[in-house]
């Protein structure tokens, strides 16, 4: 824990530390070839200079120290955040340092096609377009990438049962489409895609979920994550995570959300 967390601390101050020698101040994003990221320190100084300040000393400094969520989970909830936002300006920088985190390639393909779905298509098509390049520039090719039909995980059948009565009684009688794709799609499609992990998979779409203010969805999300094998402690540190890339608005209606979902899990 400590080497990855050394290492993302030593990329992360990559983003912003201007290399004097190299690029005569430019600022480029970890490993990441001739792509720029957005903003040198000097460029942001010029424009805010408090929040570079606020970057050096308490995101880089702080947020991504903090021992209760891995850099390579940051990585995943911050990717999730800026695809549901669509905040593309920022996504090379963090593409680039989720897989010096440890996220594979794999992964972040299947990131961006999960949120097709959880933050949508547009948002998705997007994204495809930004990780393409950061991907070109890296030298990942197509045999670095999830196969587009591969052989499913095994269906957890009470659960699935349990969750299609559900979606049966509340959403069926008024959009039948709508249970007929969750159904056939979602849950016996795309949640059982081999290269993202179930706890993953439930990482990303409650960052995605909260960044979005879809709190609503969250206590279905936030339990199925718990389930997967995400701690409570991870769960609590992505909300503090996500106020800074989702904004405290967001981080503090998800509070009592979640909140709900420890108390229930208690008993």
């Amino acid at each position: 824990m400590r080497k990855a967390l050394f290492a993302a601390t030593v990329a992360l101050l990559a983003l912003t530390a201007p290399s004097l020698a190299q690029t005569g101040g430019a600022n480029t994003m970890p490993s990441a070839g001739a792509l720029p990221s957005t903003l040198t320190r000097d460029d942001l100084r010029a424009a805010a200079p408090a929040l570079e300040r606020y970057g050096q000393e308490v995101l880089l400094g702080r947020l991504w120290r903090r021992p209760d969520l891995s850099p390579r989970d940051r990585g995943l909830v911050t990717l999730s955040a800026l695809i549901a936002r669509n905040q593309m300006a920022e996504l090379p920088t963090y593409v680039a340092l989720a897989l010096d985190s440890g996220v594979t390639p794999r992964e972040i393909s299947e990131v961006i096609t999960h949120l097709a779905f959880y933050a949508g298509w547009g948002n998705a098509m997007a994204a495809a377009s930004v990780v393409r390049e950061v991907f070109a520039a890296r030298g990942i090719g197509a045999d670095q990438l999830p196969a587009a039909s591969p052989t499913l995980l095994p269906l957890n059948e009470a659960a699935e049962a349990q969750r299609a009565a559900g979606v049966a009684q509340t959403v069926r009688p008024i959009v039948p489409g709508l249970d007929e794709f969750t159904t056939d799609v979602l849950f016996r499609d795309l949640w059982l895609r081999p290269d993202l992990a179930p706890r993953d998979r439930s990482l990303v779409t409650v960052s995605a979920l909260i960044a979005a203010g879809q709190v609503a969805q969250v206590p279905y999300h936030l339990n199925r994550a718990m389930d997967n094998g995400l701690t409570r402690a991870q769960a609590a540190e992505v909300v503090a995570h996500l106020a800074f890339y989702a904004g405290w608005p967001n981080a503090f209606s998800a509070v009592p959300v979640v909140k709900g979902v420890f108390d229930g899990r208690r008993g």
